[in-house]
């Protein structure tokens, strides 16, 4: 047993310091970037958000609306693949279960290699196979979850062009209660973009993001991309039943999802995710108007023209939580 003595920090426990500032206005800030992935050699350019590959958020009805502002829709991998996609904005999922030999969507882009532990041999093994296999060989691998700068770095080594970055921060997600077992978002967000950065790779971060501030800070700590599920949980393109003024929304881990989608919970596995009732909050591209607004403000506050400058112009300033609760 062995203790890190240094402070890990969450979203909460900081906010950006604002600087000089050169923009006149929030709408000359740019939110698209321009990313070139080191092992597929696809290039890409878009605004770096993800739709969670959460069955409500990962939908098709998603995709649609979010790739109309070159946004990302993970899609969950109990949903059947659209064959041909209609743009290169859909992000096919899998798991480690998946036998790449009976692939069908060979017109995806990217492919996601989704599990909660990504610190097995297994796991690993698996994203060099994919690498390797005739049917993924060139296409753009993202594959998690870990927290750690270590298994970023090894899982870019094995093959992967993307690391998913993150342990039981999601607001349905009860792994850290769980098992005990996770990392601050925040630290884990700028050690593992300082591991990947070093190597030529990128990063997602998964979950943690509650407010637009925390998908701002999550980008000024080094993140290429962020990924959201709660914050576009609740919407018409959704999955699941308006009841009143609320939606049902559920872990992945979850015990309604293992009914769902394998029948039982089965007895060897505790359930890591929780069932809450969001809002219904209508069409998802208000809330998307609210992000880029919030974004290019926070761009503009901290002096960065583009939202790829956001890291060198963000000072972090940690501040008193329970003072922070008390005006956020």
């Amino acid at each position: 047993m062995r203790i890190i003595e240094d402070t890990k920090l969450d979203f909460s426990d900081v906010l950006i310091s604002p600087k000089r500032s050169q923009l006149t206005s929030r709408k000359d800030a740019d939110l698209t970037r321009t990313f070139t992935f080191k092992h597929s050699k696809h290039q890409w350019s878009g605004v770096p958000i993800i739709a969670s590959n959460m069955d409500h958020t990962g939908t098709l009805e998603m995709f649609e609306e979010l790739s109309r502002y070159e946004m990302l829709t993970a899609l969950c991998k109990f949903i059947k693949w659209p064959s041909p996609p209609s743009n290169t904005n859909l992000i096919q999922t899998i798991g480690l279960d998946k036998n790449l030999d009976e692939l069908d969507y060979d017109d995806s882009q990217w492919i996601c290699l989704d599990v909660a532990n990504g610190y097995t041999e297994r796991f690993n093994n698996y994203v060099a196979l994919m690498r390797k296999h005739e049917a993924t060989k060139n296409k753009i691998i993202i594959a998690g979850n870990v927290c750690t700068p270590e298994a970023t770095e090894e899982i870019i080594l094995a093959g992967a062009d993307i690391v998913k970055i993150g342990i039981g921060p999601g607001s349905v997600c009860t792994t850290r209660k769980m098992t005990g077992v996770g990392f601050p978002q925040l630290s884990a967000t700028i050690e593992c973009a300082d591991a990947a950065h070093g190597l030529d790779g990128h990063i997602i971060t998964d979950g943690g993001c509650t407010v637009v501030g925390d998908i701002a800070k999550a980008f000024g700590a080094g993140a290429d991309f962020v990924m959201l599920g709660g914050m576009l949980a609740g919407h018409k393109e959704c999955t699941g039943e308006i009841l009143g003024n609320h939606m049902e929304f559920y872990g992945m881990s979850s015990e309604e999802a293992q009914l769902k989608y394998y029948g039982e919970k089965q007895t060897h596995r505790a359930s890591e995710g929780k069932k809450v009732q969001v809002p219904y909050r209508g069409s998802v591209k208000n809330t998307i108007e609210e992000i880029f607004g919030g974004l290019r403000s926070a761009c503009t506050y901290a002096g960065a023209r583009k939202l790829k400058a956001l890291p060198k112009c963000t000072t972090f300033v940690k501040v008193n939580r329970q003072l922070n609760e008390v005006y956020s």
